[in-house]
């Protein structure tokens, strides 16, 4: 009678933890389906994917104008932009936002707002970027005095140029430094985060599709925690 107590004890506690087990185990399932289901978010519902799409959509815009007007370094450019899209959609699978969307930003509009539109970079280009004073508005409505352009938005060092401008990273990784579709490499700009009032100062190194974006260092050293989108921006040419 001993030896069946015992047995039946045994087999009474194994019962006991594959229960266990299997309730355990479902509960995961449930979980990580759970999970699973949780629909990846847009730009609209977002601010960090909102971000996230307007630099790629940058990124795409600055390879779409480098193919309508290629040159000797198109192709380098295209590849370096492709591959900073690709760690961008990487970071937005990682956000939970939908991989691979993208948003143009607004600085067209916001340009044209303050004084009529803006000349394109490829027609600037071809006009030796001296006789742009008498057609676009200028960053910040800001017009030379009539004569030609110092190929840095017509402003002086110091002054605010972009205004309304929202500000976004590259996704170029690097020392901090940044990228424009208005000032030529060697300008430096201050971008200003009024939302935490950190600001930082970088040069121009490269052509992008907007006024000014960070490359991931700096955009670090301005953003707000989890943000990848600066909606209140100032940003200065200060040299």
């Amino acid at each position: 009678m001993s030896r069946r107590r015992t047995l039946g004890t045994k087999k009474k506690i194994a019962l006991l933890v594959s229960a266990a087990a299997v309730a355990g185990g479902g509960a995961f399932v449930m979980a990580s389906t759970s999970n699973a289901a949780q629909p990846a978010q847009t730009a609209a519902e977002s601010t960090v994917c909102q971000g996230l799409a307007t630099a790629l959509g940058n990124n795409q815009r600055f390879i779409d104008g480098q193919r309508a007007n290629p040159d000797a370094q198109s192709e380098a450019r295209i590849a370096n932009r492709q591959a900073v899209i690709e760690e961008i959609k990487r970071k937005q699978a990682a956000s939970g936002c939908v991989v691979g969307e993208s948003a143009q930003d607004s600085q067209s509009a916001q340009n044209g707002q303050q004084g009529g539109a803006q000349n394109g970079q490829g027609a600037q280009q071809g006009q030796g970027g001296g006789q742009q004073a008498g057609g676009g508005a200028q960053a910040g409505g800001q017009q030379a005095g009539g004569g030609a352009q110092d190929g840095g938005g017509a402003v002086a060092a110091g002054e605010q140029v972009c205004k309304g401008s929202t500000v976004t990273l590259s996704g170029e990784g690097g020392a901090p430094a940044a990228s424009s579709n208005q000032f030529p490499a060697g300008t430096r700009l201050k971008v200003t985060n009024l939302d935490n009032n950190k600001s930082t100062t970088v040069e121009v190194t490269s052509v992008s599709g907007s006024c000014v974006l960070l490359n991931n260092a700096a955009f670090e050293q301005v953003r707000e925690p989890g943000k990848f989108l600066i909606r209140r921006a100032v940003i200065e040419k200060v040299g």
